[in-house]
């Protein structure tokens, strides 16, 4: 019962899907009520794509091209674009039966396989290739009226030469006269298409029989041609003129395709590509009408690829007899060579001809504007939100905006040129196809299961390459046009359009590049020429932040500075206080807050929450997990906690030291960022220099961070200053020159200073009066005040020294020699760099078995006064290398 149940809702759902997807599409083979009759692979498919791939070119171009190309040539010519077709019918058949599909057909599919920007870029173009078509099949239509009731002319051109011989006068139709009339079917046209998708459903089967009848009538006429009353240059089916007929013959014409020694035209198989290549296309027709299909999965792949092979058979057929059946001078002569051989008289073709190209011209005026409606629908542009509309209705401004286009195309007017356009935006779509096809299969992520097996990515890549190599053989120029304008396209998407995650295959294809990249890297160590910086920034301010500000604003302008042209990626890291089950919510919530924030300052990154009962065991468990083999971070990044003093924050001691012990222990790096409220962001340029203090080895990453500074365009203007201390006079010249000879060989250029002892305690001498001193006595002053409170409290309680919970152990005359070395390092660094853009200096590590309370003054006195400064901590691994 429950099963059944099951599938009762399942039925109804998958009809009221259908439903909405006919009222997207709104082709002539859609159906509107849930309950009508679903079409079978024949009717489905079969029989609407046999209609938009036998149109125009094959009635009236045709044997032009046999006569041109001679019937060799014309075979390759026909098998070269059946190929090309079919294996994009494959590709097709693949990626329809993958899954169910949404209005929009190949844009669709092209979207959710190669992301919204490619989908969006490419399904403008073939818009506008539908479009354009429209005017293709108006003007054939046009042409082909004009011919048959030459006395409709306004405008007549009469031709009587012919490869310089004088021949009868051939009448061929005026431009002019293609242009008039076309509008004018144009615009009776879109009145057609503004009544509706029903009124073209209800006269739909009036245009498949013409054509179905007519080619049977050219068949039978090229068997009777010639036994009863032949035609001048009809030979009927000859092996003289299919021996004449083989080899190409290619010459000068004039804009109608009359041989002319003095036409401007010249004919090659490149030319001749272009222009048979639309006979072979509308291999869409069936997946753009899946919603009225009984079985998707059966009748795309079947009815398209029979389609295909019976419209390449069909020309194969055409080839041979074509050739046989008139001299080369016929066939280049009478466009309308279907016609004249027809059986029983010529009108038949010429209504078949009119009706079915007019059929084209309507399903190309109405599919081409649910195609605009369905990228407007994704919402991934702005501008075209005009284009917009809701289920079930008609895309009227769409439509008017596409009777514009096709209009424009109708007043050019030579139907020879506007082939190759079409051509052009055809295969650009084709190509998007058979590449679609290629990354979901060489990916072949868990979700691809398509239920069509016949495909294999070899072949969709091949299907690719020759749309490619069409489109060069075609014309260089257009083809140039046709990519130039869907890069235009996919640039203004990527910079205008709306982020839209559609699962598509290039981010399964980053997904498994990033797994085997992280594979090929181990868990070895990285090499000091493959070293990037990856920052881990530790957003959780010493303090208060303004209200749905996650992260301090320069914390972000900080982290770009440590990448090269933003090579690298930097993980910001913020902690919740809290129980992990009750504050889950708040931290989701809080991780894409902090993900948009970063977006917001362009910074390249990700987001990450923890949620922790304190801020110690929170950054104790990221500092050990965070990062996967090689891409971990390895440098935490953090404000230094100006604030602890002023405020009375008497637990951020503690917690700070805490947080440096776990870097060193983890083996990070640290970078303690002091005077960040004044760091400059990208438009501030600095100008000085940026001063180093190089005290302990740090395996180059001071160095490193001052030369990644300087490609920031707000350093670029800075000069590198290093400064080493010497403990003899006699040492200094030594070691400049060592010190000058590395940085040489690193390829850093840099001043080096070097300061002695013995200068260095003078210059302690002199600075009694200035505002180290100050500093130094007050540091002293509350050091022994919080002692004096130690030893209070062990007596009271008859216990050892005591803080932060733990035992300690103070050695007076070590804390005194801890201050004077501050205190000199500090003298040193605002006599020379008081005026520096930024200074850096070596990180001290915690002494051990000090309070948290002491490393604060130590650290209290190093920074005072120095209004920007990077206190920096490296580990045991050299980022830099001397060798190439």
């Amino acid at each position: 019962m429950w099963l059944s149940d099951l599938r009762g809702v399942k039925l109804q759902a998958l009809m009221v899907f259908s439903g909405l997807l006919s009222r997207k599409l709104g082709h002539e083979m859609d159906f509107f009520k849930t309950n009508e009759v679903k079409s079978g692979t024949l009717m489905g498919v079969f029989i609407p794509c046999l209609q938009n791939i036998l149109g125009i070119i094959y009635y009236i171009r045709f044997s032009w091209i046999v006569g041109m190309a001679g019937i060799g040539e014309s075979l390759v010519l026909v098998a070269f674009c059946g190929l090309c077709t079919f294996l994009t019918s494959i590709s097709l058949s693949a990626i329809a039966t993958n899954g169910a599909m949404k209005g929009g057909g190949p844009y669709y599919l092209i979207g959710r396989a190669l992301g919204p920007e490619v989908g969006v870029s490419i399904g403008l173009c073939f818009f506008l290739g539908n479009a354009v078509a429209g005017a293709l099949y108006v003007l054939g239509a046009v042409e082909t009226f004009l011919n048959a009731v030459p006395a409709a002319g306004i405008f007549r051109e009469t031709v009587t030469k012919v490869n310089g011989t004088t021949v009868e006068p051939i009448q061929s139709p005026s431009s002019h006269d293609l242009q008039v009339y076309g509008i004018i079917v144009t615009i009776l046209l879109c009145f057609i298409v503004f009544g509706g998708v029903k009124m073209i459903n209800r006269v739909a089967p009036a245009f498949l029989i013409p054509v179905l009848f007519s080619v049977l009538c050219i068949f039978l006429g090229v068997f009777l041609a010639g036994k009863n009353d032949p035609t001048e240059g009809v030979t009927g089916l000859s092996l003289e003129s299919f021996k004449e007929n083989w080899s190409s013959d290619y010459q000068m014409t004039n804009s109608a395709g009359i041989p002319d020694p003095l036409g401007k035209v010249y004919w090659n198989f490149n030319a001749l590509v272009g222009l048979f290549f639309p006979a072979v296309t509308g291999i869409m027709a069936g997946s753009n009408r899946s919603a009225s299909l009984k079985d998707t999965q059966r009748s795309i792949p079947i009815g398209t690829l029979a389609a295909t092979l019976t419209t390449t058979a069909l020309y194969l057929v055409s080839v041979l007899l074509f050739g046989a059946l008139a001299t080369r001078e016929k066939l280049l002569t009478d466009r309308l060579l279907t016609a004249t051989v027809a059986w029983p008289f010529p009108a038949i073709i010429y209504v078949g001809i009119i009706l079915s190209t007019l059929g084209a011209a309507l399903q190309s005026l109405t599919g081409a504007p649910r195609l605009l409606a369905a990228i407007a629908n994704d919402d991934i542009l702005p501008i075209l939100n005009y284009f917009k509309v809701a289920d079930g209705s008609e895309p009227y401004f769409a439509t008017l905006f596409t009777a514009f286009l096709c209009i424009g195309c109708v007043i050019i007017g030579n139907l020879d040129l506007i082939t190759p356009t079409v051509t052009m935006f055809f295969l650009l779509c084709y190509a998007g196809v058979n590449l679609s096809c290629f990354l979901l299969d060489l990916l072949d992520a868990p979700s691809w299961r398509p239920r069509w097996r016949f495909h294999h990515w070899s072949l969709s890549l091949l299907g690719a390459s020759l749309c490619v190599v069409i489109m060069f053989l075609i014309s260089w120029s257009f083809t140039i046009v046709s990519l130039a304008l869907a890069s235009l396209i996919y640039y203004y998407v990527c910079l205008r359009g709306k982020a839209g995650d559609w699962g598509d295959g290039f981010k399964s294809a980053y997904f498994q590049l990033a797994l085997r990249s992280l594979r090929s890297l181990g868990a070895s160590q990285v090499h000091p020429k493959n070293w990037y910086p990856i920052p881990l920034i530790f957003c959780r301010p010493w303090g208060k932040l303004p209200e749905n500000v996650p992260c301090h604003p320069k914390l972000a302008d900080f982290a770009n500075c440590m990448k090269k042209k933003g090579r690298g990626m930097s993980i910001f890291v913020s902690i919740l206080d809290g129980d992990y089950h009750e504050r889950v919510e708040d931290g989701k919530a809080a991780c894409k807050q902090l993900a948009t924030y970063i977006d917001y300052k362009r910074c390249e990154g990700v987001a990450e929450i923890v949620v922790a009962p304190t801020m110690s065991e929170g950054f104790r468990g990221i500092v050990q997990t965070m990062g996967l083999g090689n891409l971990k971070p390895n440098i935490v990044v953090m404000r230094y906690p100006e604030i602890w003093r002023r405020e009375n924050l008497t637990e951020i001691p503690a917690t700070f030291v805490g947080i440096i012990n776990d870097c060193i222990d983890a083996n990070k790096a640290v970078v303690i960022v002091k005077g960040l409220d004044e760091w400059p962001n990208e438009f501030q340029r600095q100008y000085g220099t940026i001063d180093l203090y190089w005290i302990v080895r740090d395996g180059g990453l001071m160095l490193l961070l001052s030369q990644l500074l300087l490609t920031k365009e707000s350093f670029e203007s800075c000069k590198i200053q290093v400064f080493c201390i010497a403990e003899e006079d006699s040492d200094a010249e030594g070691l400049k020159a060592d010190v000058k000879k590395f940085l040489y060989d690193l390829r850093m250029q840099a001043e080096v200073i070097v300061i002695t002892i013995k200068s260095w305690d003078t210059q302690v001498e002199g600075a009694q009066q200035d505002e180290s001193m100050e500093a130094f006595t007050a540091a002293q002053g509350r050091i022994a005040s919080y002692l004096s409170e130690m030893k209070a409290t062990a007596e009271s309680r008859g216990t050892t020294l005591m803080a932060d919970g733990k035992p300690v152990s103070v050695n007076e005359q070590q804390v005194e020699k801890f201050l004077n070395t501050t205190l000199k390092l500090n003298s040193t660094i605002l006599r020379y760099s008081r005026m520096a853009a930024v200074v850096l200096v070596s990180l001290p590590p915690p002494p051990v078995n000090h309070p948290a309370y002491f490393y604060m003054e130590y650290l209290d006195l190093l920074v005072e006064n120095v209004p920007r400064l990077l206190i920096v901590r490296g580990y045991r691994r050299d980022v830099v290398t001397l060798f190439t």
